[in-house]
């Protein structure tokens, strides 16, 4: 009698993160893309089973067919990304992840816009009050 071995059932919310750190992609941003939070989203990666209407969003979102999550491999899902000429995955979901700016540059420059119109403004109160003062003395000549 020959017997076959059962295969071995995948812990989707396992498969899932799996996946999404092979592609590289944040549960933030995942969350985002799926409209929940991204404690959700952690806590459906603790998940043996995924109801299949999450399961078929989350592989839509991922771009993966759903059978790579319920048959997760972690050989064949390497193997998928690698199929990717450039490695490159920011494609996968929008463009999260790659900024062609420095953060610290952005703040800087939002403080000298905010220093300008501060003082822009100082200017103007000052030309205010010096006009007012200017027609107070001239009213009390007459």
């Amino acid at each position: 009698m020959i017997t076959t071995p059962m295969p071995e059932k995948v812990h989707q919310g396992r498969a899932v993160k799996r996946i999404r750190e092979i592609l590289q992609v944040k549960q933030e941003t995942l969350a985002s893309e799926l409209g929940i939070s991204q404690q959700s989203v952690s806590l459906l990666e603790t998940k043996e089973t995924i109801d299949p209407e999450t399961l078929e969003q989350i592989a839509k979102t991922l771009k993966v067919p759903v059978d790579a999550i319920k048959n997760y491999n972690e050989e064949a899902a390497v193997s998928f990304v690698s199929s990717f000429h450039d490695n490159s995955v920011s494609h996968v979901i929008g463009n999260y992840g790659t900024y062609n700016f420095n953060p610290i540059d952005k703040w800087v420059e939002a403080l000298e816009k905010n220093e300008k119109l501060y003082e822009a403004l100082l200017k103007s109160e000052r030309e205010k009050s010096a006009l007012l003062e200017k027609m107070l003395e001239e009213k009390k000549k007459k």
